[in-house]
């Protein structure tokens, strides 16, 4: 794609002026020397002084690789096994390849019936067909990871999850709904949940915003949130307490609590005191590993005094399960006061308490937790949305991430290899310095239902010869799938080189060679080594300081 750069039109010295004077000392000397009397020493005459070497203003980039986008829900009921009915609800964001096909990011999770935790993340492609003016038929696959919920009869075999669908989908502005067929299968590892039936889907179509990932650290400028469209990343980690009645599914009461480790984005509007986001997290100790949530949230807050203190209140509400938690079909709500202060240093610092409820289960409990939220947009842009901003540009990659451990511990003693299948991002933070976030679960082994989620910090060096090689320290929760984790709090240390291309090349590969450990139980750990295949591009993040 073409890319524009505005620079500054007016010098910032004018040159003639400068060129004017020289020729009237010049016109002096001579004048001088034409006057003075014969056989006297010529006049001394001073140069001018020299004048110093002004810098070219820094070149302004602009984001002009903008592409069509989609975010998806689909519905897709199934029969498992044991004859009991379930329903997958699965989300999508997807960007434009180009005119006709799609990839992104996308997780399903049961929503209906007694299978709530059933859990996978991975990745949607998608091809349209164009059969009329507000028509198409599109033809998916969806490949990803996880499971939950297992027993003798209902197993995900080694985690891997297929989802080929084909719907035909009407068009109402920049919505989109239909129906299609569906065929949901687990198909490694002796797994058995499989079953072909209807599905319902419904879609807004976006747009993708971005600047060359080879702008990073250039001053840029755009006029609407580019990237993904989020405003703020945050890392959290709180506990909470189940109230009386919440139980197992095997009917044992949960008394004890639950520390958890997640993380969330979300995008402000209006005059940035109303918000919406997308938040994860999992069991970190407490006895529970295996435990997930996916949340979508709402909120609003007010300023307490300024702008910046605000405290408010938020409604969640979701999926979640595992780690032998009774949340039924697996819907979560939740509801609590917030409070927040947006630092003037650019990070936001949050605390925030709630009541949480599993309206069809046995779990409800009370919760607090703090967070730390890093802006992806500048700050003024979220407190009052200005129509056009400047920053910095950061690049950003999402990545198809295969991990290999070697010699997993299981519960039951014995050993086994595993391969994993998620998602990953990084975002550069200027210099050598970049933040990391990774999550999924098992694929292929023994360890279906076996899911991790982890973020972290990571220092790469500079590109030489279209390579890149870097290093990376992650901390988070895993579990589920019989490993071995104790609680649930894991950490992952790896080292890496990446093939990066050209300036413009937007593809990358990664391998990386490390080390997981789990932090409780008998805190076993083992070597892994990662495959991972990414997608580059750039964001307006806030300023640099110079």
């Amino acid at each position: 794609m073409p890319r524009t750069a505005l620079i500054a039109s007016k010098a910032p010295f004018p040159s003639r002026p400068l060129l004017l004077c020289s020729a009237l000392l010049a016109a002096q000397a001579q004048a001088q020397a034409q006057t003075q009397a014969p056989g006297a020493e010529p006049p001394v005459v001073s140069a001018p002084a020299v004048t110093p070497e002004l810098k070219e203003p820094p070149r302004v980039v602009t984001a002009t690789d903008s592409r069509p986008a989609a975010f998806e829900l689909n519905w897709s009921p199934i029969k498992m096994p044991t004859g009991q009915k379930t329903a997958l609800l699965g989300a999508h964001y997807m960007v434009a390849i180009n005119e006709d096909w799609g990839i992104g990011p996308a997780a399903y999770g049961a929503a209906k019936g007694e299978f709530g935790g059933l859990f996978t993340v991975g990745f949607n492609l998608q091809r349209r067909f164009r059969v009329g003016p507000n028509l198409h038929l599109a033809a998916s696959v969806y490949a990803g990871a996880g499971g939950g919920v297992s027993s003798d009869k209902v197993r995900p075999g080694g985690g891997l999850m297929l989802r080929p669908e084909l719907s035909l989908r009407g068009e109402f502005g920049n919505w989109y709904a239909g129906v299609g067929v569906s065929h949901v299968t687990f198909p490694n590892g002796n797994g058995n949940i499989k079953d072909t039936g209807v599905a319902f889907t419904i879609g807004r179509m976006d747009r993708f915003l971005s600047f060359s990932p080879s702008d990073s650290g250039s001053p840029g400028r755009a006029g609407d949130r580019t990237g993904m469209g989020f405003d703020e990343i945050a890392l959290s980690a709180g506990v909470e307490k189940p109230r009386s009645g919440s139980r197992t599914r095997g009917g044992v009461p949960l008394t004890g609590r639950k520390g958890k480790a997640g993380g969330d984005l979300r995008q402000y509007f209006g005059d940035g005191s109303s918000w919406w986001g997308l938040e994860a997290s999992g069991a970190a100790s407490g006895g529970h590993d295996g435990y997930m949530e996916i949340l979508a949230n709402a909120g609003q807050d007010w300023g307490l005094g300024s702008q910046r203190l605000r405290v408010g209140g938020q409604l969640s509400f979701g999926l979640g399960g595992g780690g032998d938690m009774d949340t039924g079909n697996g819907w979560l709500v939740r509801v609590g006061p917030t409070l927040r202060w947006i630092t003037p240093w650019g990070p936001t610092l949050r605390l925030d308490a709630g009541y949480m409820k599993a309206p069809w289960g046995h779990y409800d409990s009370f919760q607090v937790r703090g967070s730390l939220a890093l802006p992806l947009e500048k700050v003024s842009r979220i407190l009052n949305t200005p129509p056009l901003e400047s920053g910095t540009v950061r690049a950003q990659t999402l990545y198809l991430s295969t991990p290999y451990f070697k010699d997993f511990k299981f519960k039951d003693g014995s050993r086994d290899n595993v391969t994993g299948l998620g998602i990953g991002m990084t975002r550069d933070f200027g210099g050598p310095w970049y933040g990391v976030a990774h999550a999924g679960s098992a694929a292929l082994g023994k360890a279906g239902a076996f899911s991790y989620g982890m973020f972290g910090l990571g220092a790469q060096s500079p590109k030489w010869n279209g390579m890149r090689v870097g290093a990376e320290a992650l901390v988070g929760a895993a579990g589920g799938g019989g490993v071995s984790v104790g609680g649930g709090a894991v950490t992952q240390g790896e080292v890496w080189t990446q093939w990066e291309g050209t300036g413009r090349d937007r593809l990358r590969v990664k391998v990386g060679v490390g080390q997981w450990k789990a932090l409780g139980g008998e805190k076993h750990s083992t070597p892994m080594v990662s495959l991972n295949i990414g997608w580059a591009f750039g964001t307006l993040g806030p300023a640099a300081k110079r």
